[in-house]
């Protein structure tokens, strides 16, 4: 019998946990609302209808924040997605599960980017946001 090792560990955690994901999401009823506006599948009302999220322009605590699709341009090969604290571009990405991350909340997922961009309002407490530059 093989010694257990802790790369033999974490890999058959790994395994267990990516088929538990599989079997929630294949088990999920297809598109049905929850309380809180998102999908079975998390993503919001709006992207599951237009197949992106919707653009946003809107003050909160103060900061201007926009979202809008984008297509083409940048370090995305394709269709994207801009979000812009006070004119400064917020690197965002959607994950596989219809969650959005930001580089300023990059470890706290959300439903959704206008909800990455109020996070790193927050976040931010105040301060500028300084452009990434990704080459």
């Amino acid at each position: 019998m093989p010694e257990l090792t802790r790369r033999r560990a974490l890999g058959t955690a790994a395994a267990l946990a990516a088929g538990a994901g599989a079997a929630q999401i294949l088990a999920a009823p297809s598109a049905s609302a929850s309380p809180n506006g998102l999908t079975d599948s998390g993503r919001s009302m709006a992207e599951h209808h237009h197949g992106s999220p919707e653009a946003f322009d809107e003050v909160f605590q103060g900061r201007r924040i926009e979202g809008r699709p984008v297509t083409g341009g940048g370090h995305h090969h394709g269709a994207g997605y801009a979000v812009f604290i006070d004119g400064a571009e917020l690197h965002v990405m959607s994950n596989a599960d219809g969650s959005w991350i930001s580089v300023v909340s990059h470890y706290a997922p959300v439903a959704t980017p206008r909800a990455a961009a109020r996070a790193a309002v927050v976040e931010l407490q105040g301060a500028p946001l300084v452009p990434l530059a990704v080459n």
